[in-house]
């Protein structure tokens, strides 16, 4: 059934950005009406969402090898993610999952910065994230896109992930850099089986939506050949 409204545009009331500035995150308040194609507008309502001042996009990096059974095997990253561990335990509502642990595995992935443009800046960013979070370093020019990007929480931040692979070498591997946080001192990396590590997601072993999604898409590619 089709709403018999046509959506026109919006008309701001307010706009008021709340925060410490220096956070990692912000929250940008917008008070809207909605605007019909007739004319006609909307009580006003209040949208929140968070804003990242460092960088809103996200690239995110499968980095895989087919071993030698002929199997494609990819990097699966555990590190710290604390606003799991206290965000859902002082959750207003009650949740249906037992409050999951401190450590969350994931693959490599990062923040888009302000030089990082268009493709290239994606591909770039993709092989910093791969030396920074993995130890390899690679050709920007060897990251492949996964398809198009993709937008996880459109309802409360208006952050793109860009889903990205690359085959490495797994011998080629050295210790990882990390960014300085304290965030990084437990990270650790393995290699899994890709069909595993999908199973492992439906399983709930693996609970990072970005990982599946990326995942499932590399499994496609690679089928496709």
């Amino acid at each position: 059934m089709h709403s018999s409204h046509a959506f026109a545009g919006f008309e701001v009331v307010s706009d008021t950005l709340h925060g410490e500035p220096g956070g990692y995150l912000r929250i940008r308040r917008l008070v809207l009406r909605n605007r019909d194609a007739d004319g006609s507008v909307s009580e006003p309502y209040t949208c929140d969402f968070a804003v990242r001042p460092m960088g809103l996009d996200a690239v995110v990096v499968v980095l895989w090898h087919r071993a030698a059974d002929g199997r494609a095997h990819v990097l699966l990253r555990r590190g710290l993610r604390p606003a799991l561990a206290f965000g859902r335990a002082a959750a207003s509502v009650p949740v249906p999952d037992a409050r999951p642990g401190p450590h969350t595995t994931e693959i490599v992935a990062g923040i888009l910065e302000a030089q990082d443009h268009g493709e290239q800046g994606i591909r770039e960013r993709a092989a910093a994230e791969a030396l920074e979070e993995a130890g390899f370093t690679i050709d920007p020019a060897d990251v492949q896109l996964l398809g198009a990007g993709t937008f996880p929480t459109p309802g409360s931040m208006p952050e793109k992930y860009w889903l990205t692979t690359v085959e490495v070498d797994p011998a080629s591997q050295r210790a990882s850099l990390g960014d300085g946080s304290p965030l990084e001192h437990y990270a650790d990396t393995w290699w899994c089986e890709l069909d595993r590590a999908i199973a492992d997601c439906v399983a709930g072993e693996i609970l990072d939506a970005k990982t599946e999604l990326a995942l499932r898409r590399l499994k496609d590619r690679l089928t496709a050949r």
